[in-house]
């Protein structure tokens, strides 16, 4: 079935309505590409270290990247989505010539879409050291923030990109980056809630998200 590609939840079972993380997906429009998200990717960074939270960045595997806020406390989609929908308008404010917080394709050309939708019980992310379905074994790879200011100053996409060897190699010499996903517990702070008008979710949009997700179990059965 060629099923290489592993997109999961921010939900770990069985509190399926309790996001884990707080996720930003940086989708890059052309000519923009991962360089650019790494701009974007500091800027969210020292937004929410000077809320007390700590980041984690990941590349996509394909042209973007992300990035995850571990929370691993109570709370629900609501407020992450809210949050991120927030920080999403606030950059493109700051940064209009390189954010845009729509989802309308025709305003992304040479901009970074935040796409703070992905903040759903309802739909799923590529997961860490997921390979994509691509000519190349390319791996969704966590970065650190050094390597994301390192791309940003050589303006070097090619630095962040990775195959599955070169990524089984980095976790034999550096551990698994994203481990403390699943381990550090960080609240939201009520700051980043306030103004914010939270975003509606269209009913169709999520009957077929469902609907993808029954015909998927369907296929996967023997």
């Amino acid at each position: 079935m060629a099923a290489l590609e592993l997109h999961t939840s921010l939900s770990h079972a069985p509190e399926l309505e309790r996001p884990a993380s707080l996720v930003f997906d940086l989708d890059p429009g052309p000519p923009a590409d991962i360089v650019l998200c790494c701009q974007v990717a500091l800027w969210l960074r020292d937004i929410l270290a000077s809320h007390g939270l700590t980041a984690f960045a990941k590349t996509s595997g394909s042209k973007g990247m992300q990035l995850y806020v571990p929370l691993n406390t109570d709370g629900g989609y609501d407020a992450t989505k809210t949050a991120a929908l927030g920080l999403a308008q606030r950059l493109e404010r700051e940064h209009p010539d390189a954010v845009v917080s729509t989802m309308e394709k025709a305003r992304r050309g040479g901009k970074v879409f935040i796409d703070w939708s992905q903040n759903d019980q309802h739909k799923t992310t590529v997961n860490v050291y997921s390979l994509r379905a691509r000519p190349r074994p390319t791996v969704s790879t966590p970065v650190t923030w050094g390597e994301v200011d390192a791309c940003l100053l050589a303006k070097d996409a090619g630095l962040l990109v990775f195959e599955a060897g070169t990524v089984v190699e980095r976790v034999d010499k550096q551990g698994d980056l994203f481990a403390p996903l699943l381990t550090l517990e960080q609240h939201l702070p009520p700051a980043l809630l306030e103004g914010v008008e939270a975003p509606t979710v269209d009913p169709s949009q999520r009957k077929a998200a469902w609907a993808r997700r029954r015909e998927l179990e369907k296929a996967r059965q023997p």
